[in-house]
């Protein structure tokens, strides 16, 4: 049986800045090859079987071509050309499609070749990151494990630009820590076994673990995830606290929040077969706040952060809360139950809400939270949505630095909140038609978000997505590590007021 925590993905990668000689290529497997477009003949004469090569380029000069070499190891190839113009997902992209053919390699060589400066390291740097991704493991429960052949050494070579390895080791450890959790099965990462399993990643990596289960959230007046977890059959659902604390803080402190409904009937208001059959993926965005803060630790990072992750299923039952319910969350706003399928956003609440009262300097939440979200953007990229209307623009050059896409919505009180107001309670939990319920769903967890903390809550809507995404080949994509890094690393402009 497959464990629930994946193994260490150990991929040494070495660097030389000397040119790929003969030997060197009857050592690889397979080797790897980008080129800009244009390349002049003399670079090309640089390339091992360069008639070969340029020959097979030619051929197809916007897509891969692949092939072996007539060397004593036949050393396998993939070539492409890579658009001086293309953007970070674009070149992802190509990598995740080179790095196809060679995923069954184990040693594998990198060659960028005849890039202009400022250049080299950005290809060096996508073809790291396909391949570190490629290398990754997935689950499997068969009778009969089969020992596959898989990546297992990087070598780069004529090397001018290094990208930064440290960083993205860092992020395909925590990408695949993501990818891991979000495709167990739900019999096996039900709520219990992920509990445990979280508290037993906090004690090797040395982060503060707390669980406030059921009693501890009765006394904190949860309702709202409480009135989540009242239908599962058993009382093992909580919110899990850990916190990462560098030897030398140097900033204010950051807190992600995840989504973890293990797995989602829908409740009372049952899905139909077709949508529930996935539903074990609902619990992906606590996985990727769990590896952004797995890749932050492991980068030793300055900033102090917290990370809050609400567990639970969403079952059927005599016990499961109804439409029409209301509820009362933490910071005393009554909620009037709608749609129990809009489970998400309830046990958020409480979680934010809880969460806010360390006043963290940015908070983050990641949730596959709405279908809408999805039928607006598509799987290709998420919805991004935030307190602070000026990170607009900013967060769209993120997301495309990242190679992970976010698109902003409004958030706009007036407009919106209105379709919310309840002649019962406080707020209604969602709408009845389900029109931009990605919208509504945002400025319904906006309650629990003092106006004071910078807020940012992500719709996963690229958290799966068919035949990969950017540089990960599998279906479930782990999407928000990597940009969570690079926001991390670029941050948000503040207010005179702010700073």
């Amino acid at each position: 049986m497959t464990e629930l925590l994946p193994a260490e993905l150990s991929v040494p990668i070495r660097q030389t800045s000397k040119k790929l000689l003969p030997a060197d290529l009857d050592k690889l497997d397979h080797l790897l090859i980008l080129v800009p477009k244009g390349l002049a003949a003399k670079a090309w004469s640089q390339l091992p079987f360069p008639e070969l090569l340029k020959k097979l380029s030619q051929r197809d000069p916007e897509g891969v071509v692949s092939g072996r070499f007539a060397n004593a190891s036949a050393t396998g190839f993939s070539l492409a050309v890579l658009s001086p113009e293309a953007t970070v997902f674009e070149r992802l992209t190509l990598a995740r499609k080179m790095t196809a053919v060679a995923s069954k390699e184990p040693v594998l060589g990198l060659l960028a070749h005849g890039f202009a400066s400022g250049l080299q390291g950005s290809a060096l740097d996508a073809l790291v990151s396909a391949a570190l991704a490629a290398a990754a493991r997935m689950p499997s429960l068969k009778s009969k494990q089969k020992r596959e052949r898989r990546i297992r050494s990087l070598k780069l070579f004529a090397v001018k630009e290094l990208p930064d390895l440290k960083l993205r080791q860092a992020e395909a450890q925590g990408n695949y820590l993501a990818r891991w959790l979000t495709t167990l099965p739900p019999n096996k990462l039900n709520s219990a076994a992920y509990c445990r399993l979280v508290k037993k990643l906090a004690k090797s990596e040395g982060w503060d673990y707390r669980l406030l289960g059921q009693k501890e959230l009765e006394k904190e007046g949860a309702g709202a995830f409480l009135a989540v977890a009242q239908g599962n059959p058993e009382r093992d659902a909580g919110i899990v606290h850990l916190k990462y604390r560098p030897k030398k803080p140097s900033e204010k402190l950051l807190t992600l929040v995840g989504k973890g409904i293990c797995f989602d009937t829908g409740g009372t208001n049952l899905k139909p077969h077709g949508a529930m059959l996935d539903m074990h993926e609902d619990m992906g965005g606590s996985a990727v706040a769990l590896g952004s803060l797995l890749a932050i630790s492991r980068l030793g990072l300055p900033r102090p952060v917290d990370c809050w992750l609400e567990i639970s299923e969403n079952m059927i039952g005599n016990r499961a809360y109804k439409p029409q319910d209301v509820i009362t969350a933490s910071n005393g706003v009554t909620i009037q139950v709608i749609h129990t399928d809009a489970e998400g956003r309830m046990a958020l609440a409480d979680t934010l809400a809880l969460a806010s009262r360390d006043k963290p300097g940015l908070m983050i939440d990641y949730a596959t939270l709405t279908g809408s979200c999805v039928r607006g953007l598509t799987t290709r990229m998420s919805a991004i949505f935030s307190n602070r209307d000026y990170w607009r623009e900013p967060l769209i050059e993120i997301g495309r630095a990242s190679g992970e896409r976010v698109w902003p919505f409004p958030l706009d009180e007036k407009d919106f909140d209105q379709t919310l107001e309840s002649p019962i309670a406080d707020i209604k939990q969602c709408t009845t038609d389900g029109m931009g319920d990605h919208i509504y769903a945002a400025r319904f967890l906006r309650r629990f978000v003092p106006d004071s903390i910078p807020w940012l809550h992500i719709d996963l809507g690229a958290c799966s997505h068919e035949g990969g995404l950017a540089h990960i080949p599998t279906q479930i994509t782990g999407f928000g590590v990597r940009l969570t890094l690079e926001l991390l690393s670029t941050g948000l402009p503040k207010t005179a007021r702010e700073s």
